[in-house]
């Protein structure tokens, strides 16, 4: 009797450490991100991108890379970090709307998958859980969040991506009233 209620509880805490550990990091994240600038294309892993995300400080490949390709690091950290405030059950409901699928493709044009193929759904995995995290999305949080291992990123559409986002950000606002 006390060996089955040994199995019993080790079974028990086996099963909530892994409940515990696959509720707390993601199965599926992108961890090679391919920035993509005309004629340019760096690759980088995306704990890269989010460090230059998190300071503004960007590694000296990335630098260099934005420099060629002449872009701003200051626009393009503000277009990774600035937060959208999303409601993720009113954000999944549209996401799985014909508006939703329009919005998907949009986005998907600035950041997808390396095969192209997909692109809506995994967007929108992407999208529906970083609102879930903090109920706001940014696109570094779903580039974070894409769920193959490599995501590419259109670098001169970035703003138009943050754009898009506003959008559903207020349409959102005025469909639901939130």
């Amino acid at each position: 009797m006390r060996l089955k209620f040994l199995g019993l509880r080790c079974a028990l805490v086996l099963v909530g450490s892994t409940c515990l550990l696959l509720s707390s990091t993601p199965i599926f994240a992108a961890e090679r991100v391919v920035l993509n600038y005309g004629i340019f294309h760096e690759s980088l892993s995306v704990e890269e991108l989010s460090i230059f995300a998190q300071t503004g400080k960007p590694s000296r490949s990335l630098k260099v890379n934005l420099a060629l390709a002449r872009q701003d690091p200051k626009a393009i950290r503000q277009y990774l970090t600035e937060p959208v405030k999303i409601n993720p059950v009113f954000l999944d409901k549209i996401l799985n709307s014909r508006i939703g699928n329009i919005i998907l493709d949009q986005i998907s044009q600035v950041i997808y998958t390396p095969s192209r193929r997909a692109d809506r759904q995994a967007l929108r995995a992407a999208l529906v859980l970083s609102a879930s995290q903090d109920r706001q999305v940014s696109l570094i949080e779903i580039i974070k969040n894409y769920p193959t291992n490599d995501v590419e990123v259109d670098g001169d559409r970035l703003q138009g991506a943050y754009r898009q986002l506003r959008r559903l950000q207020t349409s959102l606002q005025d469909l639901f009233g939130v």
